[in-house]
């Protein structure tokens, strides 16, 4: 049984409690304009290309076996439909200015990644969190992977996005110790604006999680000119008080995966938007606050 991921980081504390091992997978059924993690979306391999590093020689355009490399205005471009992920073309640029996010794992293979901080998790009352992308992307491998953890008494938390088939989350769910559950927004029409999918499944899914009493923590990613004002945090507190949500976390919009799109030749709607912080939040926590709702940073 194998999966793709693009990354495994260690010694992760912001992922849930304690120190633990975020296993992010590839695939996501969003396309979120502000997305961090634009490697993550497609359940592929995908090649990078660095326009400072590279020399111009196309070679990478002469090697592709699939013919899947073009260039345009002297940039690299990667056909994703005919691209194979062979990395023929990475082995033959001399200037190193192609590198590739996604690789094949064995559950296995990641599952002994993580038993070598097992003293870390049990130390400080941490696990294991998988994330993405969307967590939930590869139901088959994730629910291999997530049983064979489960045989070395670790805590298990998932990063999602709720937009998943009902019968797959409600498989795959309850294996969770806890879910990081994101909440973009209330209104289903600027819900699909800024993320391309509406919102329907994602409360339903998160309805049918409190129903059963799954242990929940929803966080909402604050998106300048998105869900961002006061009017924002109010409808998102009533959706919540409607479900029966009594806390919430509040991440901050950051610029953290900027240079990402630069690198994937991909138009990055927030350019130049700045990051936001805590302090630029306090309203709007207050918001949530004043309804009873503990919500924190």
């Amino acid at each position: 049984m194998k999966g793709i991921i693009f990354n495994i980081q260690k010694f992760s504390i912001h992922d849930g409690p304690g120190v633990r091992t975020t296993v992010f997978l590839k695939g996501c059924p969003l396309q979120c304009q502000w997305c961090a993690n634009p490697e993550s979306q497609l359940t592929d391999i995908q090649i990078l290309h660095d326009f400072q590093k590279c020399v111009h020689c196309f070679k990478c355009i002469e090697v592709c076996p699939h013919h899947s490399i073009d260039a345009k205005d002297g940039r690299i471009t990667i056909n994703q439909e005919k691209c194979q992920g062979c990395l023929t073309c990475i082995d033959n640029c001399p200037s190193q200015a192609l590198s590739y996010e996604g690789e094949y794992k064995e559950v296995k293979e990641i599952v002994d990644i993580c038993l070598q901080d097992k003293d870390f998790y049990d130390e400080s009352q941490g696990g294991v969190t998988i994330s993405g992308g969307e967590g939930m992307s590869q139901p088959t491998f994730l629910k291999a992977l997530v049983t064979e953890l489960k045989q070395h008494n670790i805590h298990l938390a998932i990063e999602t996005t709720g937009y998943i088939q009902s019968q797959t989350f409600k498989d795959l769910a309850p294996l969770f110790d806890l879910l990081l559950f994101d909440i973009k927004h209330y209104d289903r029409d600027k819900h699909f604006q800024g993320t391309h999918v509406y919102n329907d499944l994602i409360i339903n899914n998160l309805k049918w999680a409190v129903d059963h009493n799954i242990d929940i923590l929803p966080r909402i990613p604050i998106i300048p000119h998105f869900n961002d004002s006061l009017d924002d945090a109010k409808g998102i507190t009533h959706l919540f008080k409607s479900i029966g949500l009594q806390k919430v976390q509040l991440l901050p919009f950051h610029q953290f995966g900027e240079r990402k799109y630069e690198l994937l030749n991909k138009e990055y709607a927030y350019k130049n938007i700045k990051a936001l912080h805590p302090e630029d939040l306090k309203d709007y926590q207050q918001v949530f606050l004043d309804q009873g709702i503990d919500c924190f940073f």
